[in-house]
């Protein structure tokens, strides 16, 4: 039998790896609109950060009593992932804090995978985390649920207590702590960064979902880690 490996760190990709927030969220609130769901970008950073395309899906047609066309939905994810080919930058300091961590890592993100290898494609992450990638489309449940880290633990042969879950979401951080891992709530992506209300308002957040703490600098995980996993 194959013994577990001594700590795993699962990264969430979006707002956490790439800084693709604003993009989605800029897109998201605009697609919304057009489909009769009035709302906005604080809307659906409060509501929708974080979940499954699925999850938001099926949140506004219950609340509109109807269904959503599915070409417009392939409108939005096209028009994203075209704003992503022009806009889209690495979060600051991903590549060195991976590479100066002292245990194995992957992603484990509510995208499809298509959108997961192409944000990390263009900012030139994927080498760095190929093939351990996993997507919310690999269980029945997404985030807020654990099946996807607990996926990720046990593709990785990694003990869920053992495991560190870096999370910009709240919906992230309730599914690490529901695994039985230990949260790091990040929050230096840039929909974030900067608006003092909205960083002292989700830090608090973050910690009522579980995290042991919040950060916002990626130059800081690996010691952070280190002292975690004490």
């Amino acid at each position: 039998m194959t013994r577990p490996m001594s700590g795993l760190v699962i990264f969430d990709c979006d707002g956490v790896l790439v800084d693709s927030e604003p993009i989605s969220l800029r897109c998201t609130t605009a697609a919304l609109n057009s489909f009769g769901y009035p709302v906005d970008e604080d809307d659906v950073f409060d509501r929708f950060l974080g979940s499954s395309t699925a999850s938001m899906v099926a949140a506004v047609e219950a609340s509109l009593g109807r269904g959503l066309a599915p070409e417009a939905l392939d409108d939005l994810r096209r028009e994203i992932l075209d704003a992503f080919g022009r806009e889209l930058k690495a979060v600051p300091g991903v590549a060195r804090a991976a590479e100066r961590l002292d245990r194995p890592f992957c992603v484990a993100s509510s995208s499809i995978p298509e959108r997961i290898r192409y944000s990390l494609r263009i900012t030139g992450l994927l080498p760095l985390f190929e093939p351990d990638i996993f997507s919310a489309t690999m269980v029945v449940h997404g985030k807020p649920a654990p099946d996807l880290f607990l996926l990720a633990a046990k593709r990785m042969k990694a003990e869920s207590a053992r495991c560190i879950v870096v999370e910009d979401s709240i919906h992230g951080a309730r599914a690490g702590q529901a695994a039985g891992m230990t949260v790091l709530g990040f929050i230096g992506g840039s929909h974030i960064r900067g608006n003092v209300a909205r960083e002292r308002s989700h830090s608090e957040k973050l910690i009522q979902a579980g995290a042991a703490m919040v950060f916002d600098k990626l130059a800081d995980l690996p010691e952070l880690v280190r002292e975690f996993s004490r």
